[in-house]
């Protein structure tokens, strides 16, 4: 099911059918440097990861990752959506896109967009991110979309601290 779409982007709902881009985006480097290994070894462990992660989000919440494609082609790119984290007050927003697609403005473009759609569809008061300490290309994506860096945290579960980016207060 389509959510948002963009000048370039088409962001909907993850279904298991995605297995096998999200297999390949979940064991890119970039994945597993900034945000983690989820364990994502064969295709099964793809669907699983779909159906326990984004939908059962969906399900629970009304939101969660997307799988963003480009407009032109449908060609899957990368996923972006909002997330509600353990340990983390606020609803944040989620991105990460292969190799190739990065340094094309798609994060920033597909960010802003689900970022008005939190605030303007879901209602959500505020928005935050994290991020690994050394993401210095998501840390510039978030400052785009009106967040700076707050603090460092540590989430449940996660032995090592994210930095949290938060709205910057106007006033």
């Amino acid at each position: 099911m389509k959510i948002l779409e963009t000048d370039r982007l088409i962001l909907r709902q993850l279904v298991v059918e995605d297995a096998t881009f999200i297999f390949a985006l979940l064991n890119d480097p970039g994945w597993l440097r900034f945000i983690g290994d989820r364990g994502i070894c064969t295709l099964d462990d793809a669907r699983n990861y779909i159906l326990q992660g984004p939908v059962a989000m969906y399900a629970r919440h009304g939101f969660g990752l997307h799988l963003t494609a480009r407009k032109q082609d449908g060609v899957p790119i990368g996923l972006c959506g909002l997330l509600k984290r353990d340990g983390l007050a606020d609803v944040d927003i989620g991105y990460a896109f292969l190799p190739q697609f990065r340094g094309q403005g798609y994060a920033a473009e597909a960010a802003a967009a689900v970022m008005a759609y939190g605030k303007n569809v879901l209602e959500l008061a505020r928005i935050v991110a994290i991020t690994a300490p050394d993401n210095e290309r998501s840390a510039k994506v978030l400052e785009k979309l009106g967040l700076t860096f707050t603090k460092m945290i540590t989430l449940p579960g996660d032995e090592s601290a994210v930095k949290l980016f938060t709205p910057i207060a106007h006033g």
